[in-house]
């Protein structure tokens, strides 16, 4: 146990955990899931696996990586699972964008950021985890270890990906759905 976890209770850990990296796992939850209750749902499943892991946790990574590791492999899970359940089409709800004094300007924003989430939801799997992590401003290295590949497999993955955001945002239309 280091210095740190003698003097953190669990509880204490998870809730300073919670503030810094909730804004990065609304935004990781928000490239796997469409639904603004699933998405929710998503995020409470991500803490809750989060709390439930920290006793297991030995710093061999950083935290941010051990929330990352965790929110990956709960995303991927709940895509599996929605994807098998799925019955109802994917509906169009989407972030909103802040305001800004130029309403125009705002919604061209707005209509941009809905376009390229849509095109990354409509990306397959393994291209949209590489995608949603390195967004997140984690390295190759980062999403290799949390995604469970290889660091040239990143690269590759991030190459095709971008290939694909290319194709289905030049494309002006609709995107395949994947989750």
């Amino acid at each position: 146990m280091n210095p740190r976890e003698s003097r953190e209770s669990r509880d204490d850990r998870c809730v300073r955990m919670l503030s810094e990296h909730d804004g990065a796992i609304r935004r990781l939850s928000a490239g796997y899931e469409r639904d603004p209750s699933r998405r929710q749902d998503l995020v409470q499943d991500i803490w809750l696996a989060v709390w439930q892991a920290l006793p297991r946790f030995r710093n061999d990574c950083s935290e941010r990586t051990f929330v990352f590791r965790i929110a990956h492999n709960r995303a991927v899970s709940h895509i599996q699972h929605w994807q098998r359940r799925r019955t109802d089409p994917l509906d169009d709800d989407a972030p909103v964008a802040a305001q800004s004094p130029d309403p125009e300007h705002a919604l061209s924003q707005q209509q941009r950021r809905e376009r390229l989430q849509a095109a990354v939801q409509g990306l397959p799997l393994g291209l949209r985890q590489v995608v949603v992590l390195t967004l997140e401003g984690l390295s190759n290295a980062d999403v290799a270890e949390i995604a469970g590949i290889s660091e040239n497999n990143v690269a590759v993955r991030m190459t095709r990906a971008r290939a694909e955001l290319t194709r289905l945002l030049g494309a002006g239309g609709r995107q395949p759905s994947h989750g």
